[in-house]
């Protein structure tokens, strides 16, 4: 029987599925934000995909309460919609926090057994 292996583009899709919106909340813990600055920030340590899936995760973290927006002039073209990170927002990013902590520590072992 002939397996293909899964290349690397497509684990690291799998693994941004589960932690995307995690990371897109600890960009906003540390400064408010409008959507391309985000992408950019998230592309540079290839934790970002494309911007096609960033916008409807920013609406649903709205939706949720996690983060709220603000509409902001720029100095270049249209306003922008900043993020902030809401209350209801740094308590999910602290719980997934823990749990991140325990389970990246569970995976790394199970990894450094089978080497």
């Amino acid at each position: 029987m002939y397996c293909m292996q899964p290349s690397e583009s497509d684990i690291l899709a799998q693994l941004r599925k589960g932690v995307l919106e995690y990371c897109v909340l600890a960009r906003l813990a540390r400064a408010p934000s409008y959507g391309h600055q985000i992408a950019e920030d998230l592309g540079r340590d290839d934790l970002f995909g494309s911007q096609g899936s960033l916008y409807p995760l920013l609406s649903r973290l709205r939706k949720q309460g996690w983060a709220e927006t603000r509409w902001e002039e720029s100095p270049r073209g249209a306003a922008r919609r900043y993020y902030t990170l809401s209350a209801e927002g740094k308590a999910s990013l602290d719980r997934f926090t823990a749990v991140w902590a325990r389970f990246s520590g569970a995976v790394n072992h199970q990894l450094e057994e089978a080497s």
